[in-house]
């Protein structure tokens, strides 16, 4: 058996030094009659298979974009990517989170492994370009889900993989999961919060379980948690922030060997997110950005410092403060695991998935801040 950096190689400048010994394929959306028609039409509620692919091999990009006149087909859209004839799929997320944006919206941006491209809601049209590896032993189904009203008229894509003779035996899959809390059941009451001693309130409370947190992932097996995106609409005003993330590792109990001391301070910021994407870490759309005030998605991906589990994981994060906050909270988490997966959190239905009006943000309810 080759080794796994001959075999898979490393996404760096130095691995390229080394051969890789195998085949590169692409499967793409090309007009077979060689006219201009490079793309697949999907009907509303339908589900398309876009590429059927036989392995081994490692899917090693992919570049969607979407032509279709609904504002919130990133929402209504699914990704789903089964590996090695499984029944339930490893990636299962709406489109525009999967890519890193939440609230159904489309902003430039570009991290390390997945990057967007467009303006935010002009026209609702965007590249979308992942580049974590995903292997696969036998074949890799991927599915287009259309649950929008309206059809999409285009779907391009280009799916970029390796075929190998053999893939080294301590190989992982790639999976992704998207989940939602709207919205997350705080204790404090938000219609009180400027009452005098609420600052203190909060300060003395205490949280120590993790038992009440927003949950992004949790996952059984063996493997490593490799980063999250967390969208949050603002429903409660002021800052969203201040819950620490607390990641559980094969059934630890009380205090868990990571704990954070800040919602930014896990998202690699400080003193509440700034308006900055950074390879590994940022914020893709930012709180204060307009429209959209009062939504923001940031994300954190663990790619030099993946969290290693070796029978169990569970990625929490307060909903502020001891979770003193109801904000609507979403996310995508994104690990690599051995098969098989536990599904953590069933997709919701697509009206459940729908994003909150912008009037629904504290900012728009209460313009003097008051």
């Amino acid at each position: 058996m080759r080794d796994s950096l001959s075999a898979h190689g490393n996404s760096n400048l130095r691995s390229l030094t080394r051969f890789r010994d195998c085949k590169t394929r692409r499967c793409s959306s090309w007009d077979r009659s060689g006219r201009n028609h490079d793309a697949v039409g999907i009907g509303p509620g339908d589900i398309v298979r876009i590429a059927d692919l036989v392995g081994p091999g490692i899917i090693t990009h992919i570049w969607f974009t979407v032509g279709c006149r609904d504002p919130l087909y990133p929402r209504k859209t699914l990704l789903r990517i089964y590996w090695d004839d499984e029944k339930d799929p490893s990636v299962d997320s709406p489109l525009g989170d999967f890519f890193g944006v939440g609230h159904g919206l489309i902003k430039d941006y570009e991290s390390a492994p997945l990057t967007m491209t467009g303006n935010q809601r002009v026209k609702q049209k965007s590249a979308f370009n992942c580049y974590f590896q995903m292997p696969f032993e036998s074949n890799a189904r991927i599915e287009i889900v259309n649950e929008s009203e309206y059809p999409i008229g285009g779907f391009f894509y280009h799916i970029d993989y390796e075929e190998h003779l053999e893939l080294p035996d301590d190989i992982l899959t790639f999976h992704a999961k998207w989940c939602r809390e709207n919205p997350c059941d705080g204790w404090m009451d938000q219609s009180q919060r400027y009452v005098d001693g609420w600052r203190e309130r909060i300060r003395e409370t205490v949280n120590l379980s993790a038992a009440d947190n927003y949950v992004i992932l949790k996952a059984k097996g063996r493997g490593h948690y490799v980063g999250c995106n967390l969208s949050v609409h603002n429903l409660c005003g002021r800052w969203w922030g201040e819950g620490d993330d607390m990641i559980l590792v094969d059934d630890e109990g009380w205090p868990p060997s990571i704990h954070g001391t800040g919602s930014e301070d896990y998202f690699c910021n400080a003193w509440g997110m700034q308006n900055k994407c950074y390879p590994y870490a940022g914020a893709s759309l930012h709180e204060h950005e307009e429209p959209g005030l009062g939504k923001s998605t940031s994300y954190r991906f663990h790619i030099l410092d993946p969290i290693v589990f070796h029978d169990s994981i569970r990625v929490t994060i307060e909903h502020g403060h001891a979770n003193n906050r109801s904000d609507d909270y979403s996310s995508v988490a994104y690990w690599y695991q051995n098969e098989p997966h536990e599904s953590f959190c069933q997709m919701l239905p697509v009206e459940d998935r729908m994003p909150r009006p912008d009037d629904d943000s504290y900012a728009a309810r209460h313009p003097s801040g008051e």
